[in-house]
């Protein structure tokens, strides 16, 4: 097996008394790709950091394919990093660049030209060779950078937020290229990255992380469609799921004078209970007033281009759905909102976690 990574009671704590990792505990295969997500200061970093050797433990180990590395220095743990400023030296060509790591391990030349030349040319950058990094474009420089960590033959990619320097369209091709170079190769890859969507677009499995602990791990589809807690609730999605708190009353929730169906996905919850009602205004849609769910003014209508976001406020309450290009209702007018129960969540308002 190559590429197996464990931590087991992973705890770092920094001299100024901040913990930035806390009793971690995570198993990522072999061949996977992993995202680490997370707000600033969550820990995710400190955490690759660790796995690479940068950063020393405070407690717990480290194993890579079966061997306790906590102790071992970064250069022999058989691992490639690449960082968010791509970490190229501005006086060597991008050849030299590339090969820069070969000729540290004391690679024989000829070898050394070989994986230089199948690097580049998995990369697309074999023109640049000749250039230095100041000469080429963030795109191509990403590219070398990615070549570099590809030549030393790794079990283990690091990549720390490593797409967050360009532009966003070589961000969304530079997303594609990442994931099909890390599907022919099969190296066990770990992103970085305060980019929901990359995450969702790349990972097989991912972990959001909070406060130097893991709040949810899992696959981007079990993140998007069930989180597990408010915190993820809140964090994961590029429009803002409905979390609107409510009573339990008579086998429905009562939000503010709405009364709405208990999502399906609900097996058992208490009369009473104090509940925090969750729906993604992707599952929200647009009717006509009085045809049930939450009715109440247009406020806000956001064009996000094959849709709209419509904002409405329903007795003080802002309910968002969304409605079809072409269709969206006018600001001002009166029209009800119905979540989709088989879509619709429904969390503790107490502990936060999903019923």
């Amino acid at each position: 097996m190559s590429g197996f990574v464990e931590v087991k009671s992973l705890t770092k704590v920094f001299p100024n008394g901040t913990r930035a990792l806390d009793s971690l505990n995570l198993s990522i295969e072999q061949g996977e790709f992993f995202a680490l997500l997370g707000p600033s200061g969550c820990g995710k970093t400190t955490l690759l950091r660790t796995i690479g050797g940068l950063e020393q433990t405070t407690e717990g180990f480290i194993s890579i394919d079966n061997t306790d590395v906590t102790f071992v220095e970064p250069g022999d743990r058989n691992i490639a990093m690449v960082f968010q400023d791509y970490a190229l030296y501005p006086h060597m060509s991008v050849e030299e660049n590339i090969g820069y790591p070969l000729k540290v391990r004391k690679i024989e030349k000829s070898l050394r030209t070989e994986r230089i030349k199948t690097a580049a040319d998995a990369l697309q950058i074999q023109n640049l060779m000749e250039r230095k990094p100041s000469q080429i474009s963030g795109g191509q420089q990403q590219r070398v950078a990615v070549a570099r960590a590809m030549a030393t033959r790794p079990n283990l990619y690091l990549f720390d937020e490593p797409l967050s320097n360009l532009d966003a369209r070589l961000r969304l091709e530079a997303r594609t290229f990442l994931k099909q170079l890390q599907r022919e190769l099969g190296v066990t890859t770990i992103l970085v990255t305060h980019d929901q969507s990359e995450a969702l677009a790349l990972a097989d499995r991912m972990a959001v992380m909070e406060l130097g602990k893991i709040r949810q791990l899992g696959s981007p589809v079990e993140f998007f469609h069930r989180p597990a807690n408010l915190f993820v609730a809140a964090f994961i999605g590029s429009t803002p799921m409905n979390l609107l708190n409510g009573k339990v009353r008579d086998g429905k929730v009562q939000i503010g004078s709405t009364q709405i169906g208990v999502p399906t996905s609900v097996k058992s919850v208490a009369e009473g209970q104090e509940v925090v009602f969750g729906v993604r205004p992707e599952y929200v849609q647009v009717a006509s007033a009085q045809s049930g769910g939450f009715t109440g003014v247009v406020k806000v209508l956001e064009n996000l281009g094959t849709h709209y976001l419509v904002s409405i406020d329903c007795n003080g309450i802002l309910v968002r759905g969304t409605a079809p290009d072409g269709e969206e209702p006018k600001p001002g007018t009166t029209i009800s909102l119905l979540p989709d129960p088989k879509r619709a969540l429904l969390y503790d308002a107490g502990s936060g976690n999903l019923l």
